[in-house]
């Protein structure tokens, strides 16, 4: 009971003493690190707010590497495609990290792919993954949607959120005005107390 205790305090400490980490994953078969504007807001909006961007990934609209994707961001393990960013690397490129030496992600982001097209898989590949879903943020995010950016369009998304381990993923439409409604309405507002919950 007292090493369970002090593993969640070290934990909690660890948590409150760094700003959280996010990995940016893009769903998308024709985007480049120069057309992402999804995954670009998505990094944009998670720095403003403090957190730390560790990798950005576009991937194709498959099963396989959006799993594959996740399973590098959620374990740190990126492979020999993911290269270091840095000023030699051109606007081709389609996965990077920002440091050499990365942890597995606090919160993992994927955009694009959560609709109804016979292409829309990411929740295929997500959903099975987690632990725990978090269906109130679907349900808000679609709610929001409708209220406030493509009214009874928003029926069609299917964006989820949820958890594995300690890590808390969401999967959300690729659009800038979807990407920019989830973050500063949902995920900004209230990943910090999800995280908290996690380790409890």
């Amino acid at each position: 009971m007292y090493y369970k205790e002090r593993t969640i305090h070290m934990a909690m400490m660890e948590f409150t003493d760094r700003p959280l980490t996010v990995a940016v994953i893009t769903v998308s078969d024709t985007r480049t690190k120069e057309t992402d504007k999804g995954g670009a807001r998505v990094e944009e909006l998670a720095r403003e707010a403090g957190f730390v961007v560790v990798s950005r990934q576009i991937v194709t609209d498959t099963i396989d590497e959006i799993q594959g994707a996740i399973h590098q961001a959620f374990t740190g393990n990126y492979d020999e495609e993911v290269l270091v960013l840095d000023t030699s690397t051109n606007n081709a490129v389609r996965a990077w990290t920002y440091v050499s030496n990365v942890s597995g992600a606090d919160i993992i982001i994927s955009t694009g792919g959560t609709g109804i097209a016979k292409r829309d898989v990411s929740i295929e590949a997500v959903q099975p993954l987690l632990d725990k879903e978090i269906p109130g943020f679907g349900e808000l995010f679609r709610f929001l949607s409708y209220r406030d950016d493509i009214g009874t369009k928003a029926l069609a998304s299917r964006a989820i959120g949820g958890v594995k381990d300690h890590t808390i993923l969401f999967a959300i439409p690729g659009s800038v005005g979807a990407v920019t409604l989830a973050m500063k309405e949902l995920i900004l507002p209230e990943v910090k107390h999800l995280k908290r919950e996690l380790i409890k």
